[in-house]
């Protein structure tokens, strides 16, 4: 549970507006592991004060649209200048948040001070809250996950055993670190830093009589799906540091490292560290990116179509109307933009979700499905086979006089739907309105550079969702390279890769981008178990691209 200090300042300047400022841990990279408190905030701040690009990333994620976003350069942790510097801006800052709510008539306004890790640990707070409190601000402060034990914990690395009781942390910066006291064996010492500054810290700790051959954990990215995390010993540790191939944060000393082999989780997941490309817009494609993260990979959008209204708004007012004046029994959804169309329209009318009732929905598969239920309404029926418009068809039943009161089918459809499934229902009886309710038109190529990836082999996988996704991405971007593993959400759409000479090796057990990511992360740890199997260390499809296409990159 998060708990939080709140303390009181001394009565304000005259003429000063007070302001509330949080001081809020940013955690040590993942975003999940921002506290529940630290999001509140950031939704709530006026403006937030950080020191670097990932924490204006997770202010612009968490906050509100127009918040303000306040730079400032790190500098020397252990520089007594440069904190008084930052308690100085953070207090100013503080004021004008301050002067602007009170012309606003808001009152005092709120600042966050976002700061990496835990704000108590290896920053400048003493100074800052003196300097706000001083200015007559209240303030907060809301602890997060230190970057010690959050980069130990997902290196799968335990910070103390039975046999290393206790735990020394280090800041490589500091002119003044106490290195002795992580000599002893029992202790297991953690040590903050760039890459220069960890190596010159690990040998002050062997000067001061800690054995050369403990073990040691280098961590770079950490709690991020770039983190690595290499192995050494503490003799050997500082030349591995210099030589350029690492970029560190943390290195951990200590027993407890050589558990990392049974207790590694995170850097074990499947899809770890995997760059998968998503041919979606990201409002559609959230909950995939979301799926991929829990394996651990990152999952990239190229939106390959555009989504319109149709050039004749009229026909789908008409419709959206005669589901409440009884035209119609029911009303099937063949996708997601077909879904939105109906909401928007519904709402644009002056309509809820009320409209429906007594109507039956169909949805074509389950990721329509899902989209239907985010607003509402449960469908009636979906294909038990195929997640297509024949698999639609073939559960569907035929219009019967007797049982079916009214024979109006409302199909919701864009510009570009082929005729399979009106055509069906007409053969069945029924009477299908087909709607344009959304025109579809190619995106504009994604930039250079995601072009030369996909071509290249930089992505270790895409998905596709639809046959059109497959078409349009080609169109826009050429045809992802042959290393490039290739997931496919049903069988058509895995028919339209193969008719554009890619090799399908995924295919979702069930429509649904769930399923899809899945079935993804199946493969992944077969590939894995082949790779081990095999002798090799290949944790990544595109690890397995020649050296000159790598170079080329």
């Amino acid at each position: 549970m998060t708990t939080s200090r709140r303390t009181s300042p001394p009565a304000p300047a005259s003429g000063a507006t007070p302001t509330r400022v949080a001081f809020v841990g940013a955690g040590p990279g993942d975003h999940a592991l921002l506290t529940v408190r630290a999001a509140e905030l950031l939704a709530a701040a006026d403006a937030v004060v950080v020191d670097d690009a990932a924490a204006e990333v997770l202010a612009r994620e968490y906050g509100r649209p127009d918040v303000t976003i306040i730079e400032t350069t790190e500098g020397d942790r252990g520089n007594a200048l440069t904190h008084a510097s930052w308690a100085k801006l953070v207090a100013r800052a503080a004021t004008q948040v301050g002067k602007d709510a009170a012309r606003a008539g808001s009152g005092g306004g709120l600042l966050v001070r976002l700061m990496t890790g835990d704000p108590t640990a290896f920053h400048g707070l003493a100074a800052e809250l003196a300097a706000c409190h001083k200015a007559g601000h209240a303030t907060e402060i809301v602890p997060g996950v230190s970057t010690s034990a959050g980069v130990a914990a997902y290196a799968g690395i335990p910070l103390t055993s039975r046999e290393s009781g206790s735990v020394h942390i280090v800041d490589a910066a500091a002119s003044d670190a106490d290195w002795s006291g992580g000599v002893a064996d029992s202790t297991t010492v953690v040590v903050l830093g760039d890459a220069e500054r960890l190596a010159d810290g690990l040998e002050h700790l062997a000067e001061a009589g800690r054995d050369g051959a403990t073990p040691v954990a280098i961590t770079e990215n950490g709690t991020t799906t770039e983190q690595r995390t290499t192995t050494s010993t503490l003799a050997d540790a500082p030349a591995l540091l210099r030589s350029g191939e690492l970029q560190p944060d943390v290195a951990l000393v200590g027993a407890t490292v050589s558990l990392r082999d049974e207790m590694s989780w995170y850097e074990t997941k499947p899809l770890f560290g995997w760059r998968v490309l998503v041919p979606r817009t990201k409002d559609q494609a959230g909950p995939t990116i979301e799926r991929l993260a829990e394996y651990g990979a990152r999952g990239e959008t190229v939106p390959t179509i555009s989504v319109e209204p149709p050039r004749t708004p009229q026909q789908m007012q008409r419709a959206i109307k005669g589901l409440v004046t009884g035209r119609y029994e029911w009303v099937g959804f063949t996708s997601v933009n077909a879904v939105r169309a109906v909401r928007e329209k519904l709402e644009e009318i002056g309509l809820d979700v009320r409209a429906f009732a007594g109507l039956k929905i169909a949805a074509v598969g389950g990721v329509t499905a899902e989209a239907l239920r985010e607003m509402g309404l449960e469908p009636d029926l979906l294909p038990t086979g195929e997640q297509s418009a024949k698999g639609l068809l073939e559960v569907w039943p035929p219009y019967d006089e007797v049982l079916d009161p009214i024979n109006g089918v409302f199909l919701p459809r864009a510009d570009i739907a082929t005729d399979t499934l009106v055509a069906g229902l007409q053969e069945m009886g029924w009477e299908v309105d087909d709607v344009t309710a959304y025109r579809t038109v190619r995106a504009a190529p994604p930039a250079v550079e995601i072009r030369d990836a996909i071509k290249q082999g930089a992505f270790d996988a895409v998905i596709f969702t639809s046959s059109s996704t497959v078409r349009n991405l080609v169109g826009i971007a050429g045809k992802p390279h042959p290393t490039t593993v290739v997931a496919c959400i049903g069988p058509a759409t895995a028919k339209t890769a193969e008719e554009h000479g890619l090799t399908v090796s995924v295919l979702a057990e069930e429509a649904s981008s769930d399923a899809l990511v899945d079935a993804l992360a199946a493969h992944g740890r077969r590939l894995r178990a082949d790779s081990i199997e095999a002798g090799e260390d290949v944790r990544r499809p595109s690890e397995r691209r020649p050296a000159a296409r790598r170079k080329a990159r």
